[in-house]
């Protein structure tokens, strides 16, 4: 339904990046620039201002991009009724998934080689933010369908339970903690390393401590990390701080005894990930599939 221009134009639109847009359509840069130009002429009108490395929609090109949302839609709905009526219908289709680190780190791998070798008709971007911007990227279009910790909820959003996870305090092997059984005050005089403003891991710890009237800035936060990653790769390094990082990301460094997990008596920090999809693509086939497949996949693995 949609022609392969207008379908480069949105991407171009969505992300405001040519370069971006190309990575994700898997098309040369000068290819994206050639449609636009051909897009352009045909239309008589710019879409694009251009300013040196980076592009903003004209009223002309803001007003394409909103029909195209509804086209996109009108086609959604119609693939699921020819798909309700034969079963040999089976378009190639796109699905950006945005997901916070420690799903698209940790849990996501897995079960998206499963999926696309069950789905081969299906082409998957995987974004990898935090959890805040995760949401705000599906609010502005960027993504289908996000996973994130349901700490903040918004209105125009549906969030479905995926899983459970737990977030844990670890230190290094090297660190004197590792021997010791905290208590949560203890936090006031333990250095800490910490994820970024923003993160859903510490948004979980942020939520546990003002449970007990604790919060961040009243504790000795020594450095943030923008990435689980690198928080726990300064962990490891590091002989005095200690951290909060996902149970998922550092079961190989508990088992091999680089970290080591502490027990800190009357804190708890468990928290939920959830699908989110703006509000009215509830019903949408694709996503409702691919929903049911992750949730499949992982209630098997438990």
């Amino acid at each position: 339904m949609i022609s392969q221009r207008h379908e480069i134009f949105f991407e171009v639109a969505r992300q405001l990046s040519f370069t971006k847009a190309s990575q994700t359509l898997f098309i040369s840069q000068s290819a994206i620039s050639k449609h636009i130009k051909a897009l352009e002429e045909h239309y008589k009108i710019g879409l694009f201002n251009r300013h040196g490395n980076s592009v903003s929609l004209t009223p002309a090109g803001e007003l394409l991009y909103q029909k195209l949302l509804r086209v996109r839609q009108v086609q959604h709905e119609l693939y699921e009724e020819f798909r309700s009526i034969s079963t040999d219908f089976s378009p190639q289709v796109r699905m950006v998934i945005g997901s916070s680190t420690t799903i698209s780190l940790y849990i996501l791998p897995p079960v998206l080689s499963a999926y696309l070798a069950s789905n081969p008709n299906v082409q998957i971007t995987l974004k990898n933010r935090n959890s805040e911007n995760i949401l705000k990227a599906l609010v502005d279009h960027e993504i289908d369908l996000g996973i994130i910790e349901g700490i903040n909820k918004v209105n125009n959003v549906t969030y479905t339970p995926f899983m459970k996870d737990e977030v844990i305090p670890v230190c290094s092997a090297k660190n004197q903690l590792r021997h010791q059984q905290l208590h949560y005050q203890d936090l006031y005089n333990i250095p800490l390393a910490l994820r970024e403003y923003g993160s859903g891991t510490l948004a979980v710890l942020e939520e546990a401590l003002l449970e007990k009237d604790i919060r961040l800035h009243d504790i000795p936060v020594k450095i943030r990390l923008g990435g689980t990653e690198a928080l726990k790769n300064f962990v490891r390094a590091n002989d005095s701080c200690l951290s909060f990082l996902p149970r998922p990301a550092v079961i190989k460094e508990l088992e091999s005894g680089e970290l080591v997990e502490l027990k800190i008596s009357d804190l708890q920090l468990g928290r939920t990930f959830y699908f989110i999809q703006r509000k009215g693509t509830e019903n949408d086939l694709l996503f409702r599939n691919f929903i049911r497949f992750t949730k499949n996949h992982y209630s098997k693995t438990e």
